[in-house]
């Protein structure tokens, strides 16, 4: 083989090698390409995913303030039993106290 063919048969299997190269690199990015429509999509899901985020702090401020009026309630509504109660352990008291005396009058 004299100079000639081996710089022939370089350069064509030099040119074969670049475009098998060209080529690889081609289809890597046909199938790693992100579509039009894809990114559309990424984009509506990452707005859906704000959107839940939202209406789920609101969701837990909503049902912060109602476990805060509901406890404010209940601390009312023990209050007033409390109340009651001790309004009705006074009046057995004087109940009792009247009961004796009427039974002391009675006696005499």
């Amino acid at each position: 083989m004299d100079r000639t063919e081996f710089v022939i048969t370089t350069a064509i299997i030099l040119f074969v090698a670049f475009g098998l190269g060209w080529f690889a690199n081609w289809l890597v990015h046909r199938f790693t390409r992100v579509s039009q429509a894809d990114m559309d999509q990424l984009e509506r899901m990452a707005q859906e995913l704000h959107e839940a985020e939202e209406t789920r702090d609101q969701a837990i401020t909503y049902l912060q303030q109602r476990e805060a009026e509901l406890t404010n309630q209940l601390a009312q509504t023990e209050a007033e039993l409390a109340a009651a109660m001790e309004g009705l352990r006074d009046a057995r008291h004087e109940a009792e106290e009247m009961r004796v005396y009427f039974e002391r009058m009675n006696a005499n």
